[in-house]
């Protein structure tokens, strides 16, 4: 495979998968809002999926790995198609909504009608 290709078909499905875990980390507060609580576990379970290969990979996407066989470019979006600072700060961000998220839905638990 031509290794500008191959790295355009390594970005774009690194791209896809993040946009599939960011709108799951995005959708978390909404479903505890809408006391969708089961669909709010369904996707924190996803995101702790992720979080567990993220951990057994030095805390980097498996993809990462395969886009730099590609290319010598290391810059924090050479393997996926985000802006610069997004992806410099990627972890941070998503880290905190996720967590922000979980948050939401543990309230949302302990407050929805007919518990306790």
């Amino acid at each position: 495979m031509d290794s500008v290709f191959g790295l355009r078909v390594v970005r774009l499905l690194h791209t896809t998968v993040w946009a599939v875990f960011a709108g799951a980390i995005l959708a978390i507060p909404v479903f505890a809002y809408h006391g969708r609580l089961g669909m709010a576990a369904a996707l924190i379970a996803l995101v702790l999926l992720e979080v567990v290969v993220l951990a057994c990979n030095r805390m980097r996407c498996p993809l990462t790995d395969v886009a730099a066989r590609y290319t010598d470019d290391r810059s924090d979006n050479f393997d996926i198609y985000l802006p610069l600072w997004l992806a410099r700060h990627n972890k941070t961000i998503f880290g905190l909504l996720f967590i922000a998220g979980m948050a939401c839905t543990l309230i949302a638990w302990i407050w929805r009608p007919g518990a306790g």
